[in-house]
């Protein structure tokens, strides 16, 4: 028998204390630690004094950043790109999963999940090497391609306008793999007297899709959207650098808040700017995921995160 009580508690579940304690180290470690480095947002920095013995700047740093043109520009890339990641590539997931589920022969349904879950596991790093393959004005295959048809190749790399859609197919190339795995465990834990009743009633397959999938998934999409509200203003640096790199012609449609503070960092070394950007980042996403989970919580109080 365990004492009631704090100390009744951890002797009692010690195990499962002890299976969660790495999981709150990573994020003591990596998370919270490090945010005594939001100080250097407000301070000259200087590599004598270090994080906490440089001058203090006040609001300095935020004015240069905002003063510098770029802000409205890189936060406005930002949101409107993660945006349409979330819509299309959840969309996406949602129609992959139904198909994958609905499918009835399995060795086929193996094949095709692993076909578009194997793009989730190649680096960004390749994955620009491929686009820059495909696209390259020159040597581009798709370029190749067009000018042996006659056809007047296409600049990518030198046009901004057509990067917006390459992004999210791209995007949506890569994730919708590991996405639709999440909706497919979903569906498969919906109870299937659900879907033999509805054949007895004489539901065909859409019907079936529209009145009982769709509505039991609800509760995931709301989750797994809530938590990609929570990242809309960061972008995916890998992404981005290895998809555009320091290409400036692209930088007006391409560049996010993450891609200008490592050129900042890299380019200017002026550490406190970077600094305030990335807290004028943290603290956009704190407030978007504040007041996305007020909604949910006023539409549906229990499909709320918090």
């Amino acid at each position: 028998m365990y004492r009631s009580g704090f100390w009744g508690d951890l002797a009692k579940y010690r195990t499962l204390l002890l299976m969660l304690l790495p999981g709150v180290l990573f994020f003591v470690v990596f998370a919270y630690i490090p945010m005594a480095g939001v100080v250097m947002a407000f301070k000259q920095y200087t590599y004598e004094g270090g994080i906490f013995g440089s001058p203090w700047t006040g609001w300095s740093n935020f004015r240069f950043f905002f003063d510098s043109g770029s802000a409205w520009q890189v936060t406005r890339n930002t949101a409107l790109y993660n945006v349409a990641f979330i819509v299309v590539n959840n969309l996406l997931q949602i129609v992959m999963a139904i198909l994958l589920f609905e499918v009835a022969v399995k060795w086929f349904r193996k094949i095709f999940q692993t076909m578009l879950f194997l793009p989730y596991f190649i680096s960004w790093v390749v994955v620009g090497a491929i686009a820059y393959n495909l696209l390259s004005y020159d040597y581009g295959t798709i370029n190749v391609v067009l000018k042996a048809l006659g056809i007047e190749p296409i600049d990518v790399y030198n046009t901004a306008a057509y990067w917006p859609a390459l992004l999210v197919i791209v995007s949506a190339w890569k994730a919708v793999g590991y996405g639709s795995i999440m909706y497919l465990a979903a569906i498969t834990g919906i109870d299937t007297e659900m879907y033999e009743a509805a054949e007895i009633d004489g539901a065909n397959v859409f019907q079936r899709i529209v009145k009982i999938t769709v509505p039991n998934l609800m509760p995931t999409v709301i989750i797994l959207v809530l938590l990609a509200i929570g990242n809309i203003f960061r972008g995916d640096f890998g992404m981005f650098y290895n998809m555009v790199g320091n290409n400036g012609l692209l930088f007006a449609s391409t560049d996010v808040i993450d891609t200008f503070v490592f050129r900042s960092l890299t380019g200017s070394n002026d550490i406190g700017m970077s600094s305030a950007a990335g807290f004028y980042q943290s603290v956009l996403g704190f407030v978007t995921i504040l007041l996305a989970n007020y909604a949910v919580r006023k539409y549906d109080k229990e499909r709320a995160l918090f």
